[in-house]
């Protein structure tokens, strides 16, 4: 079993994920305390669902509804929310 610090595991994410599909693991560690196991996805699993992608996400563009379509005033929504408690 392979271990990394979560610096390292940003760095070299593609190299790790290679060691995963080839069945090994790897321990993910911030600083002294193990937080995480990368272990290769076992296919006869009942409680995970792959939903394939329709679309390439470059394809779907700037997603409606994010961003307000008019300027907010945070000072009178901050307001607004304080007249509630």
């Amino acid at each position: 079993m392979t271990r990394a610090k979560i610096s390292e595991l940003k760095a070299r994410l593609s190299a790790y994920l290679a060691e995963v599909r080839a069945g090994g693991e790897v321990l993910v560690y911030d600083r002294a305390t193990p937080i995480a196991r990368l272990v290769p996805l076992q296919e006869d699993r009942d409680d995970i669902t792959v939903i394939p992608e329709s679309r390439p996400p470059a394809a779907l563009g700037r997603i409606r509804g994010v961003r307000p379509r008019k300027p907010i005033n945070l000072d009178k929504l901050l307001g607004e929310l304080r007249q509630d408690r």
